[in-house]
């Protein structure tokens, strides 16, 4: 399973995923689920996976074959919007091509990717692309995207994250929902990877992996869960009477 999100704020993004793969209980291994494709100073422009492995690695090598013959890729689209019009045909074209063999021996070809950046003379944008190859966008009023498991990690999403947050205080929440969902399912797990990108500066703002053991994360987690058990312990009496 897997846990990526993205998160939309006036002020820019924040993105992150997990890199945990399992093919049952006896084989755990760990995948790179976050691709960058920026041309820094010019374009931002990444990719969060989640889904069937071999059609996602399929999918990011297509794309980066087109990169290297020097075809349509994603360095020439002009728009955020065209970019992912291709991405979703090489997903289509790709998810069409390997689902009769995977559909056979009754393996989940499904997959769903998160596309975020910023193109020159737009703003920052956030999209969900499905496996068909369609895709939706992410707004002022619906400002986060998750793909994997997703359930888990969605309540602190809906209490302390809006369009308005800080790039600091997104990115806290955003790892929050991530912890949450560590929490609750083990197939997903770290290292865990974060990009935080300010608007209109097209560079990176901010990139890291966060080992299982990584001070901040570390900290992160202990001191908000003694944080939840103090709020528990703060709540007012149940009238029993």
């Amino acid at each position: 399973m897997t846990y990526c999100l993205g998160l939309l704020m006036e002020s820019g993004l924040v993105l992150a995923a997990d890199s945990r793969t399992n093919a049952g209980l006896d084989y755990i291994s760990s995948y790179r689920k976050l691709f960058d494709f920026s041309i820094q100073g010019e374009r931002i422009l990444y990719i969060l996976t989640s889904g069937n492995l071999s059609i996602t690695q399929s999918v990011i090598n297509l794309l980066r074959q087109d990169l290297a013959d020097g075809s349509e890729n994603l360095q020439t689209v002009p728009t955020m919007f065209s970019a992912c019009q291709y991405i979703g045909q090489i997903l289509r074209s790709t998810e069409e091509r390997d689902r009769p063999i995977l559909e056979k021996d009754r393996i989940d070809h499904r997959v769903s990717l998160i596309v975020a950046g910023q193109f020159r003379g737009e703003d920052p944008a956030l999209y969900l692309v499905y496996t068909q190859g369609n895709f939706i966008q992410a707004s002022e009023e619906t400002p986060f995207i998750q793909i994997g498991e997703t359930k888990y990690g969605k309540p602190i999403l809906d209490r302390a994250f809006n369009y308005h947050s800080s790039l600091q205080r997104a990115a806290l929440c955003g790892l929050l929902s991530m912890d949450s969902t560590m929490i609750s399912n083990l197939s997903v797990g770290s290292p865990v990877d974060l990009v935080i990108y300010a608007k209109d500066s097209f560079k990176t703002t901010h990139r890291s992996r966060l080992q299982e053991t990584d001070p901040f994360w570390v900290t992160m987690r202990r001191t908000w869960q003694k944080s939840l058990k103090s709020a528990f312990d703060h709540l007012p009496e149940l009238p029993l009477d």
